[in-house]
């Protein structure tokens, strides 16, 4: 070897004499000291002699010389010593560990190797550091120089690596593989940067190791090809483990059920996840129970009746550890019915498949048996809890006096209904009995009515709307006869008289509080549903702006109001006048919801399909809808009277402040309009009404959106010379349109019933250019009018006229053409404009 190690002293390599032998070291130390000696001597003579005073000093410094070179070579030779003490110390430490290591400095050299590596390293042909040895080696390449790499960084790492036999690797075997764990771990040496290399042959751990683990497979094997079902979960449901056995029963891929953390319900259904998961934590206990189930092969879809053995530990502080449990296949577990009885396997199978719940309660309460159905009532129902604790408060001590009763055996039967806590109220029919007189125990169906219980409440409540509406409805028709007259010969009286005539404030006043008559007979209307709507494409960006001065009025100045659009906002089809009725409404209740100020936003944007899915999927079908938001910072609406908020007349305002139909007449026109209405609300910090409108996608056909503005049209001539037959049952109405047709230069004939215009049109020679009708009237109404005068070949344009909407009888005439609808009331201006549109039409 062309290189020697070098000895290492307090952490830092000194390098020893060379070339010298022990014994030559020796004699040199000797001559060293000698001359040393004389040194010294001569320096203390010249000293104490008359010499001259430089002789003196120069004496001195000899003297001393001499004696720091004695005091050197004295300590250098038990440092010599001492050193080579600690070397063999090391040399033993090193050759008790078997294994090589050597000791290498920040540039490779060798600062330390133990006779093993040297041993090894001899077959190299020379003394070098462990990552050159093993460097030309294929397999050894890349994860030398990776652990060169993480010492140097001050990193220490390790690889395990397997060389095969008859490699050229120095710790290669010729007739076995060997698996080798080369290590390099950075060394603090005193100031000096140092690494420590070391190789062990790990083949026997490896081999103990695979040996385990081939037995490990073996039971595994067994486990999972045994004739029974296993599984284990982990304590929040998550399936652990489950054996082939189990998966090929249940027809589900064993690695992805293993993989995709199944949880139990997944795996045998949620109603029997909640019969094995139905136990009450029993602190420093252990639970075996038996339960008789029914599986099902997801793949086939055959019932799979077991038998199931649970078992589960709870810690000291009642939280489980994993369970195991095992399925037999029923007829395995003699668990079939002989001489007509039921066994008690197949009775357990028929009640945990109960539709209700079934459970068996002690004189203490406890629950002692439960089956699916009754653990889904409530998390608090478990077996070894108290039922009582399942029960609302209030209602817990009659539940215990049924329980009692049915113990004394006082009567067959014990009814009690209760209301049991869980993440949401459930409504529960309790029936309490004893099987036999000796029995300690009582049985209790339990029958869950919270959905009857919500069904007869919104059949109630859909009962009073009905009937509201229909009341409503008629309301509106009487009301809008009257108001037609009224508005109607007030326009007759404007249209003569000047602005500074003496009754013209009082003709105006008159015509503006029929105006608020027939606004309020509209929200009955929209309330009821059955308001006549005429809906066209619009762009709610342009109609809520025009809107926006006005809704600044009637906020006041302590409300601040902003209006937010998206971009390239959805068209809608709607009845822009209601919709506009429905934001003044919002803006009303918001608005005395913040009497000391605040702020509201209106906010439109698009809402596509995925999202509308997570909306409310059990009101709002999937589509593409625009939103309009508004949203306030008012005082908010209490949860208790947040379900009442759409009922007509219901109002949180002081009597004489609300009528009661600002919100209820929003839902009636959102819901004819095919849209939905929501409501958000937290007390203290505001309301969000969210109205969600169906996109409209416009056709090449369509017109313009009424959202962009017209060109203005030129003032139209509402005069004509036509003949128009007038058919109306109510004397003032009638009165009114003859009145202001003739005004306008028609020729009018008047009946008070469909049959009199019957004989009027047999008796005239002239014929008529349009026929206006109201739609309800005794014996023959406008609609059977229509049809009797087409089955003649009359094909005269109608106009009906109705206080009912229009929709209510346009089914009736399903097949028939050449008629519109005019809504009443009407004025004289919007009377001769359809006459106009009628006869252009």
């Amino acid at each position: 070897m062309t290189e020697r190690h070098a000895t290492v002293t307090g952490g830092i390599a000194a390098p020893p004499l060379t070339g010298i032998g022990g014994a030559g070291r020796t004699a040199l130390a000797l001559l060293l000291a000698l001359a040393a000696a004389a040194v010294a001597v001569f320096g203390l003579r010249q000293i104490g002699g008359d010499a001259p005073r430089g002789l003196l000093w120069a004496g001195a410094a000899l003297a001393a010389l001499g004696l720091a070179s004695l005091l050197g070579l004295a300590v250098g030779v038990l440092r010599l010593g001492r050193d080579r003490g600690d070397r063999a110390f090391f040399d033993a430490l090193a050759a008790a560990l078997g294994h090589p290591l050597v000791v290498t400095d920040a540039q490779g050299r060798v600062v330390y190797a133990n006779a093993a590596y040297v041993a090894l390293s001899a077959r190299g042909g020379r003394l070098v550091g462990m990552d050159v040895l093993f460097a030309p080696y294929a397999e050894f390449s890349a994860p030398v120089y990776q652990l060169a790499q993480a010492v140097a960084e001050g990193r220490g790492e390790f690889r395990e690596l397997r060389v095969a036999p008859g490699a050229p690797a120095p710790c290669a075997s010729a007739d076995r593989p060997v698996w080798v764990k080369l290590s390099a771990t950075p060394v603090a040496g005193g100031g000096t940067a140092l690494r420590l290399w070391q190789l062990q042959d790990i083949s026997e751990d490896r081999a103990r190791q695979e040996q385990a683990f081939s037995r490990l497979q073996f039971i595994i094997t067994y486990l999972d090809n045994a004739p029974a079902g296993f599984f284990s979960t982990l304590a929040d449901g998550q399936v652990d483990y489950i054996n082939a056995t189990l998966a090929q029963w249940l027809g589900i891929d064993l690695p992805q059920a293993q993989n995709s953390g199944m949880k139990l319900g997944g795996l045998v259904g949620e109603q029997a996840a909640r019969l094995i998961s139905g136990v009450a934590p029993r602190p420093g206990a252990a639970v075996t129970e038996s339960f008789g189930l029914d599986l099902r092969n997801r793949l086939t879809g055959k019932l799979i009746p077991v038998q199931l053995i649970h078992h589960v530990e709870f810690d000291a502080g009642g939280q489980p550890s994993p369970s195991r449990s095992i399925m037999v296949p029923r007829h395995l577990a003699g668990a079939s019915a002989a001489g007509g009885e039921i066994s008690a396997p197949r009775l357990s199978r028929f009640i945990n498949n109960a539709p209700i719940g079934i459970a068996e309660i002690d004189r203490d309460g406890i629950v002692r048996m439960a089956n699916g159905a009754f653990l889904e009532l409530s998390p608090r129902a478990r077996r070894g809890a108290a039922l009582s604790a399942a029960i609302v408060p209030a209602e817990r001590g009659l539940l215990l006096q049924a329980l009692s009763a049915a113990l004394c055996g006082e009567a067959s039967l014990h009814q009690i209904e209760a209301n049991v806590e869980g993440a949401s109220p459930r409504n529960v029919l309790f029936t309490f009995t004893r099987l036999a007189p000796e029995d300690a125990t009582a049985v209790v169906f339990a029958v869950d009515k919270t959905e009857n219980k919500s069904l007869e409440v919104q059949l109630a409540q859909s009962q009073k709307l009905m009937a509201v509406g229909q009341l409503a409805s008629g309301i509106a028709h009487d009301f809008n006869n009257v108001l037609t007259p009224i508005i109607g010969f007030a326009d007759l009286l404007l249209a003569k008289m000047r602005p500074t005539d003496p009754a013209f404030a009082d003709v105006m006043n008159i015509k503006q509080n029929a105006n608020r008559a027939a606004n309020l007979v509209r929200q009955l209307l929209a309330f009821s549903r059955k308001q006549t709507l005429q809906p066209k494409v619009h762009a709610l960006t342009e109609a809520l702006s025009d809107l926006g001065n006005l809704l600044g009025r009637v906020l006041g100045e302590k409300v601040s109001l902003k209006i937010n659009h998206d971009r390239e906002l959805g068209l809608v089809m709607v009845d822009i006048h209601q919709f506009e009725q429905v934001i003044i409404n919002l803006a009303v209740n918001a608005r005395d919801a913040m009497p000391n100020g605040g702020a509201l936003t209106v906010r439109t944007y698009n809402v596509g399909l995925e999202e509308s899915r997570s909306i409310m999927p059990s009101l709002m079908p999937p589509g593409d809808y625009v939103a309009c938001e508004v949203r306030d910072t008012g005082s908010g609406i209490p949860p208790e009277i947040r379900d009442k908020i759409w009922e007509p007349f219901f109002s949180t305002k002081d009597v004489g402040k609300g009528t009661g139909l600002g919100l209820s007449t929003v839902y009636g026109i959102v819901k004819q309009t095919g849209g939905f209405i929501f409501c958000d609300s937290e007390v203290g910090k505001g309301s969000t009404f969210r109205i969600y409108l169906p996109r409209y996608y416009p056709k090449a056909s369509d017109e313009a959106p009424a959202g962009e503005k017209p060109v203005e049209a030129p003032k139209r001539d509402y005069t004509g010379r036509e003949r128009i037959l007038l058919v109306e049952d109510e004397d003032a109405v009638r009165a009114f349109a003859l009145r202001a047709l003739a005004s306008r230069g028609y020729t009018v004939v008047e009946a008070d019933s469909g049959e009199s215009a019957i004989e009027k049109i047999d008796m005239d020679e002239k014929g008529f250019d349009l026929i206006i009708s109201d739609v309800v009237m005794p014996e023959m109404d406008g609609p059977t009018l229509l049809r009797e005068l087409r089955k003649r070949g009359i094909e005269t344009k109608f106009v009906f006229v109705s206080g009912y909407p229009g929709e209510q009888f346009e089914q009736d005439l399903e097949g028939h053409a050449g008629y519109s609808f005019m809504p009443k009331p009407f004025s004289l201006k919007q009377l001769v404009e359809k006459v106009k549109e009628a006869m252009e039409g």
